[in-house]
Parts: C-alpha cells; sequence; structure tokens
C-alpha cells in the first residue's frame, strides 16, 4: 500500500458546510416529500415527526433488538455511534442511518401493510415516464448510424452524465472543450477504460450501479452495447438491496427501467429485448448485496464481495456516493493520487462520476487552479463536472 498522506473524515457539525447542509435542510424536506407522496396512517406520520426531531435535535438511538438487520448495524458502527448527534458522527454514516430510519418509520421493513413499498417510487416514475425520457430514447435510432467508435465513446458520456447528458448521444461539449478555463469533464481516463475493456476477451463486467430512472437507463444501455459487440462476456451489476438516498437504483428500478426501454420501440427496444434475454440466459446478472448500503468505504468491504470484485476484468463505479465510498468520504487534497487511494481494491476499477461532493481526487494542479479561480469551492459539488478516473496495476 502507498503511504497516503492523511485527510480529516467530513462531518456535518460545521455550519455553512455542505454536510451539514444535507442533514439540516434536504433531510427534513426529504422527510416532507415522502410524507405527501403517500396516503400514510397515523402511526407512520407519528413515527415521520419523531424522526424529524431526532435527526435535526436528537442522538442516534439503536434498533430495535428484532429489527432484521440489526447485526449488519452493529458491524458497521452502530454501537460506537449511539448517543452521539447526527452531526458529530461521519457524514457518510448518518446520512446512509438517515435513510435505514426514514424506511423504518414508513413501515417498508414490515411487519404490515406497507411492508415493500418504496417511498421514493413516486419520484423515480415520473422522471424515467418523462417526455425528455421519450427524446432520449428516440434519439437511439440515430446513434445506430454512426461509426462504432463514436456510438462506444457517447454511450459512455451518457452514463457518465446521467441525466444532464444529452441522450441525443451528440458527444458532451463538456468533455470536449478539455482547453478550457474550467473542463466539465476533469480528468478523463477513458483511453485506459477502453484497453482494458479490449483485453477482456470476453471477460466480465462488474457495474456497481447509483440513481434509478433517467440515470440507470443509459447505465444499461452501455451494458447491452457492450455484451451486443462481444467486448464483454458477462455483466453483473449491482443494486441497492432497498431504497436509498431517494434515487439509488434496487432491483425493481432494473425491471421498470427494462420495460420502458422494450415498451419505447425502434433501437430502445432493440437494446431492452437484449438485455431481457441477458438475464434470462445469465450473461446479465443482478447483485443486491447487503454491504451495497453500507455507511462504510469499500476498503471495508467484506470477503465474498472483495472475491467478486478481484475476478472482473472491471469494475466500473457509478456515481458520487459511490466515489466517496471508493476513495473515503474524506476531505482529500484533490491532487492526491486515485490511484494511492484505491489501491486496496481487488481488481481494476474505474470511476464514472459527476461532482456532486467535496471528496475529489486525482485532479492535476493545472486543473485544480483552473477550477478553483472559475468557481471558488461550488465546482466540487454543483454537478456541472464530471471525471473518468480508472486504475488498472495500481498505477494511476
Amino acid at each position: 500500500m502507498p503511504h497516503i498522506p492523511s485527510a480529516p473524515l467530513l462531518l456535518g457539525n460545521r455550519p455553512g458546510s455542505f454536510p451539514h447542509s444535507v442533514l439540516a435542510e434536504r433531510h427534513p424536506a426529504i422527510i416532507q416529500q415522502v410524507r405527501e407522496a403517500f396516503p400514510y396512517e397515523p402511526a407512520q406520520h407519528r413515527a415521520l415527526d419523531e424522526l424529524l426531531a431526532n435527526c435535526t435535535e436528537g442522538a442516534i438511538e439503536p434498533l430495535p433488538a428484532d429489527a432484521h438487520d440489526r447485526d449488519h448495524w452493529v458491524t458497521w458502527g452502530l454501537r460506537e455511534h449511539t448517543g452521539h448527534s447526527w452531526f458529530d458522527v461521519p457524514w457518510l454514516w448518518s446520512e446512509s442511518w438517515f435513510y435505514r430510519r426514514l424506511l423504518q418509520a414508513v413501515g417498508f421493513f414490515g411487519p404490515g401493510s406497507w411492508q415493500g413499498i418504496d417511498p421514493f417510487r413516486p419520484f423515480k416514475l415520473a422522471e424515467l415516464d418523462s417526455a425528455e425520457t421519450d427524446q432520449e430514447l428516440a434519439a437511439l435510432d440515430d446513434l445506430a448510424d454512426r461509426p462504432a467508435a463514436e456510438q462506444v465513446q457517447a454511450l459512455l458520456h451518457g452514463s457518465l452524465w446521467g441525466n444532464r447528458a444529452d441522450l441525443g448521444f451528440r458527444l458532451s461539449a463538456e468533455g470536449a472543450r478539455a482547453a478550457d478555463a474550467a473542463p466539465g469533464l476533469v480528468a478523463d481516463d477513458s483511453d485506459r477504460l477502453w484497453s482494458l475493456l479490449d483485453s477482456a476477451d470476453g471477460g466480465t463486467l462488474c457495474l456497481v450501479a447509483d440513481n434509478a430512472g433517467r440515470e440507470l437507463v443509459p447505465d444499461l444501455l452501455l451494458v447491452a452495447h457492450l455484451l451486443g459487440t462481444g467486448r464483454i462476456g458477462q455483466a453483473v451489476l449491482h443494486v441497492k438491496p432497498y431504497p436509498y438516498y431517494v434515487s439509488d437504483a434496487t432491483t425493481a428500478d432494473v425491471v421498470d427501467a427494462l420495460r420502458r426501454l422494450t415498451g419505447a420501440g425502434g433501437a430502445a427496444a432493440a437494446y431492452g429485448r437484449r438485455l431481457w434475454s441477458a438475464l434470462a440466459d445469465g450473461r446479465l446478472t443482478l447483485r443486491a448485496h447487503p454491504f451495497s448500503s453500507a455507511p462504510l468505504p469499500y476498503e471495508e468491504m467484506p470477503g465474498d464481495l472483495r472475491a467478486e470484485f478481484a475476478s472482473a476484468t472491471l469494475t466500473i463505479v457509478k456515481g458520487d456516493l459511490n466515489y466517496r465510498r471508493l476513495v473515503g468520504d474524506r476531505l482529500w487534497a484533490p491532487t492526491t493520487p486515485f490511484a494511492d487511494v484505491t489501491a486496496y481494491f481487488p481488481g481494476p476499477v474505474a470511476a464514472l462520476r459527476t461532482l456532486k461532493s467535496d471528496v475529489i481526487t486525482g485532479l492535476d494542479a493545472p486543473t485544480e487552479a483552473a477550477l478553483v479561480a472559475a468557481e471558488g469551492r461550488r465546482w466540487r459539488t454543483s454537478g456541472t463536472h464530471a471525471l473518468i478516473q480508472v486504475r488498472d496495476s495500481g498505477k494511476g
């Protein structure tokens, strides 16, 4: 392991900071949105009221003794954090705990008639069923006439930018303007990503998914293309075991996205049928490992998950939250080498991420200076910048 200079863990106890705003403002707003999205019963409203008071002014409380996942949370640090303010424990832990407690409040874990009802489903479906999604899927028909290299690069950028992508599949202008003072694509190891996949000889791609809806669709399109062209022989899509961070993808969200594709007609439907068949014959597999919703960095992953990533030709980690878990949820110096902070990872790994939090590694000094000069600190959290970072053999 390389020597990595220490960096402070992100906490939410500094007023004015981005983590503090999430705990103090975003979480209460999410409680209100969830409350309004369903005709919940009085017991659930009381539980939501209690969660609101607890997460903003109270201390972390233990899970009930009969909670199905109590042992997991004890392993993940619940006893150490019980009794502490939500603002004084690691931000990643506090955020994850919020979603676990929210599901408990609305009865997701049961028993009862609300068991298994995703409190975020209305928001996910509204995005998936939007007119913008119609336009994006229709544009796939034009993509089929493009040169092969342009097709796959466009699909990669679609997956990178998610619902900020022009899924008309014009190559991202943000990515193309590398010479700009503050480029949209702040790091681009895409050549190394393709090199790894080209040497795979029909190997396995693990893709750790991020959001559902219009951000999951381009991830699925990329997987379908790689399977269809033989660049990979098998894909493993890691999703969350239960609703998480409002929009994170679950198995149900994958099914919704596939139905949206197959019902769209044209090239989109062909992609959807390819994925449907791949699931049926085992070339595409879904995983919902409990650690996917753990409040910990991937450096602390259990042995079975480590073995799975070790056997993959490449693991692609999607999105901001998964990036925080990949490199550690710390306030790194932006020029800290990405390869150093991911040296623990058991196999080749790539990050596709739109920047929506303070965590960042792997920038060169001129890029960091240009970003700071143009935007101060806003570039870290605005979602207007992105990166493609790869660590293949420990050199990065």
